[in-house]
């Protein structure tokens, strides 16, 4: 849920590149995120 909305905000708000680039770094966060709220 949250890469599903921080990828999509990326999209739309930064060139393609840009976009394509803070994919992983998105990932990683919506990781850390989901591990720390003990979905896991």
């Amino acid at each position: 849920m949250t890469f599903t909305v921080l990828g999509l905000l990326a999209d739309f708000l930064l060139p393609l590149w840009w976009a394509l680039g803070s994919t992983i770094p998105i990932l990683y966060v919506s990781w850390w995120v989901a591990y720390r709220s003990d979905w896991f």
